[in-house]
């Protein structure tokens, strides 16, 4: 009872007590007291109680269950860290025992083993345990058996046994009420499916074991450590960092096991490395590494040593002392046979290539490449990563090239088992060391043709699909409509000042449950195969039309100019300069769109010059006359272009990608040309241009006050052909998914869009910093307008900076006019900035303003 009911087990025992119980009863009662604080609460108590339970078998005179508290006690020590004692009292345990207790006896050995990362011995444990349980139909500890051989073979990257022991044991559990063995079992199937590679899965099985065990009331902290490893290889670092911190907080609260402190400690150390938060990771580590030795557990305090050198080497530093240690953590690893020696094949070699050691650098490099044909998608990026170091310090560079190539197709066909667009666009950040390598080795051939096609391979790789449309999923409509509930009812009671505290902890429940699951969605999107080709890009711009794409290499901005049939580069200024004079502008425009500032517009349209000669240089007096279609990188989100000099009086638009732009010019308008225009509420002027917009379009729908609701303006939006929304805007930064526009009854999220089968083609947000984005991954954006791009919509105008309400119905009636006439969206904008007044309000409200997609 104490893994099929925990709390009763306890409750029971503790009434076994009170009743002046035998020696050999209260022996049990304190066995399964042990077994509860041993696993759920307070270790020091945990020991206390087995320890009596020892002393009361001894009394009762039974050698059999005197070993088994044995055994319980020696896992019991071992947590706590006095792994000497423990051992030894495994040893009498089995010295004691024949047939079944004995079995009994070498799988908790075994399972200690496991935590002590003694794989081998394990195994042999279970070897010769497994058949005597089967042999006496013991079910119950047949399936733990079977649980832990199939976590000790994925714990050495045996992936396909694990999943045969898992099957048999799911199979055993499934005629069984062991509830905590159950949740185990889930448990145990997430890291599995996580280990072969399917991220949704392992997050979907993990959120069901800890509901599982949150019924039974019972912490789970292997569950926060194995849902750390997701999250990490999902790109979600800093989220794994809190979880860790989090439980380690709980597990320090209540006097749990040391040694899944130490693991905890393990995990934050790797969170916080990948987080860029190197000095955290090393005090982590550090902590980590000094548990792990006094726990005498050789090979958690290598991948801890390991972790540490990261960390250290990401700080900043590098020597020959880290160098030497690199060499002997992956020596260690390779020995213990852990899937990690590869990645610190590849950390030696790094540093020894940074030394110059150009031998041992290859040694290093050579033994970490060979996991790039085997193994799940990451350990063979770091295989093909190790291999595109040994051909760059080769000097050959096409077998740069050709790894980095290799590498990225490993990690294109990893990112399309992801569904949820934030998954797939963390995961980006994996192929980003590949993707540089690329750029620079093309940027040295001279080549700027090359360098486009390389610049491409890896940008705004998230817009290439549409992300897995959510299912019709009943829970996840009610999760929905119930956050806009929640999140409306809380922004009216802070408009008028009565506190929110337990409404904004329902929404940010809701935003975990919503979140959730969307990151469940597997990917059922192939990549198309259709590589990106400059001659067909050329082709489609023609003879009037540029496009600039800008690179950074090394911290500079190359500008790759596309005319006329050829691909020119140019060299510009810093990015961090460029990055530092865009953060200027922003607040210049942020001051202009109030009254009374007149006197600062000849200094924002002065560091509107200096940004153009930071980002275009050269480039920008070779941009002819035509229209321009601009690709910046996702750092550069926030430029508002139209403030260039060389871009104020053009048509342009702005694209994530030129691949992005391609397939955004081949999009065709759905027939029937419906109009959609939305008028949401709180808006200061009332989005006063939608009832004029009425009157002109006649036949448009129109939605507005209690009409203006989330469902109806997502009916309606689909496939339309021309979609204008006056809605306050709120950009998530901490969320960028949960960016919405303000509806009738709530928030309109990113997440709802994704619902839409077709987007509207053009669609048009009329409201302040409605285009703002968080930059993640590689070089992905995530954001409202990014939402839309994949899923339909050619065009989307929106603004980068404030603007002034006023200013922006004069913009929006003068724009829509240019739309009734036949022009382009990017033509129409660019003519409806002539039409405002020259005031600085007028002005900086035009500049705000950018199309995204096409021409």
């Amino acid at each position: 009872m104490a893994f099929a009911n925990p709390n009763e087990a306890l409750a029971k025992a503790k009434a076994v007590l009170d009743a002046d119980p035998s020696p050999l009863h209260a022996s049990v009662a304190h066995q399964v007291i042990g077994i509860w604080q041993r696993d759920f609460g307070d270790l020091r108590l945990a020991l206390q109680h087995l320890r009596r339970a020892r002393d009361l078998a001894a009394r009762a005179n039974s050698a059999e269950h005197e070993a088994d508290v044995l055994s319980t006690l020696g896992v019991a020590l071992v947590h706590a860290g006095r792994t000497r004692q423990g051992l030894a009292a495994f040893e009498r345990a089995v010295a004691a025992t024949r047939g079944h207790n004995r079995a009994r006896v070498l799988y908790r050995r075994a399972y200690t083993s496991w935590v002590l990362g003694l794989h081998r011995e394990a195994l042999e444990d279970l070897r010769r345990a497994i058949p005597v349980l089967r042999q006496t139909d013991d079910a119950i500890w047949t399936a733990r058996a079977l649980t832990l051989r199939a976590t000790v073979h994925l714990a050495l990257g045996a992936v396909d046994r694990a999943y045969a022991d898992f099957t048999a044991a799911e199979t055993l559990w499934d005629t069984m009420g062991q509830e905590y063995d159950k949740a185990d079992a889930v448990e145990s199937r997430g890291l599995a499916a996580f280990r072969s590679g399917d991220i949704p899965a392992a997050l979907r099985l993990l959120d069901e074991a800890e509901d599982r065990y949150t019924r039974l009331g019972t912490p789970a902290f292997m569950l926060n450590i194995r849902r750390c490893e997701v999250l990490m290889a999902a790109g979600l670092a800093p989220e794994a960092l809190a979880e860790a911190d989090a439980a380690i907080g709980a597990l320090d609260g209540i006097g749990g096991q040391s040694t899944r402190k130490a693991e905890l400690l393990l995990a934050a150390a790797r969170a916080a490395r990948l987080a860029g938060d190197p000095h955290t990771a090393i005090a982590r580590a550090t902590a980590a590494v000094r548990l792990f030795a006094g726990q005498r557990r050789t090979w958690w305090e290598t991948h801890a040593r390991l972790v540490l050198i990261e960390a250290r080497v990401t700080a900043g530093r590098s020597s020959g002392r880290l160098a030497a240690d690199a060499a002997v953590v992956a020596e260690k690893l390779a020995s213990l046979g852990a899937p990690t020696a590869p990645e610190a094949s590849l950390l030696a070699g790094r540093i020894t290539l940074g030394l110059g050691r150009t031998a041992d650098a290859e040694r290093h490099l050579a033994s970490a490449a060979r996991s790039r044909h085997a193994g799940p998608p990451l350990a063979r990026m770091t295989g093909w990563v190790a291999q595109a170091l040994r051909a760059r310090a080769a000097g050959s560079g096409r077998g740069v090239l050709e790894a980095c190539r290799r590498g990225l197709d490993v990690l294109d066909d990893h990112r399309m088992t992801l569904g949820a667009s934030e998954l797939r666009a963390r995961a980006t950040e994996r192929g980003a060391e590949l993707a540089a390598l690329a750029q620079r080795t093309s940027l040295e051939s001279g080549s700027p043709r090359r360098l486009l096609v390389w610049s491409e391979r890896w940008r705004a790789t998230t817009l290439s699909t549409p992300p897995t449309r959510p299912p019709a999923d009943p829970a996840l409509l009610s999760d929905l409509t119930a956050f806009r509930e929640i999140a409306a009812r809380a922004e009216t009671a802070r408009m008028e000042g009565r506190p929110v505290p337990a409404l904004e902890r329902e929404q940010r429940r809701l935003e975990r449950e919503i979140r959730s699951r969307t990151l469940h969605l597997r990917g059922n999107a192939p990549e198309d195969g259709d590589r990106f080709d400059p001659a067909r890009l050329l082709r489609e711009l023609g003879d009037h039309t540029r496009m600039v794409e800008l690179v950074v290499i090394d911290g500079r901005v190359h500008v790759l100019l596309c005319e006329q049939g050829r691909v020119r580069r140019f060299e510009a200024g810093l990015l961090a300069e460029a990055e530092r004079e865009a953060e200027h502008v922003q607040a210049g425009l942020r001051r202009l769109v109030h009254p009374g500032s007149e006197a600062r517009l000849p200094l924002v349209e002065a560091a509107g010059r200096r940004l153009e000669e930071l980002l275009l240089g050269p480039a920008a007096a070779q941009l002819g006359a035509g229209p321009v279609v601009l690709v910046p990188p996702g750092s550069l989100h926030r430029v508002p272009w139209a403030l260039l000099p060389s871009l104020r009086e053009r048509v342009f638009s702005v694209s994530p990608s030129a691949s992005s732009w391609l397939r955004a010019q081949q999009i065709a308008p759905p027939p029937g040309g419906r109009q959609v225009l939305v008028r949401g509420p709180g808006l200061a002027t009332g989005g006063a241009e939608v009832p004029e917009l009425a009157e002109r379009y006649g036949s448009a729908t129109l939605l507005e006050h209690d009409d203006a609701r989330v469902t109806r303006v997502l009916e309606e939006l689909d496939g339309a052909a021309l979609a204008h929304i006056a809605a306050h805007a709120t950009f998530r930064a901490d969320s960028p998914l949960f960016s919405s526009l303000r509806m009738a009854d709530g928030p309109l999220i990113v997440h709802d869009f994704e619902r839409l089968h077709r987007s509207p083609y053009r669609i048009i947000l009329s409201g302040s910093e409605t285009a703002r984005f968080a930059s993640v991954g590689a070089d992905e954006l995530l954001g409202l307008v990014t939402a839309l791009l994949p899923i339909g919509t050619a065009g989307v105008m929106a603004s980068s900076a404030p603007v002034n309400d006023a200013a922006a119905v004069h913009l929006m009636l003068a724009l829509h006019e240019g739309l009734a006439a036949g022009l382009t969206l990017a033509e129409a904008l660019r003519d409806a900035r002539t039409t405002l007044p020259a005031d600085a309000a007028h002005r900086a409200t035009g500049w705000a303003f950018t199309v995204f997609g096409s021409l």
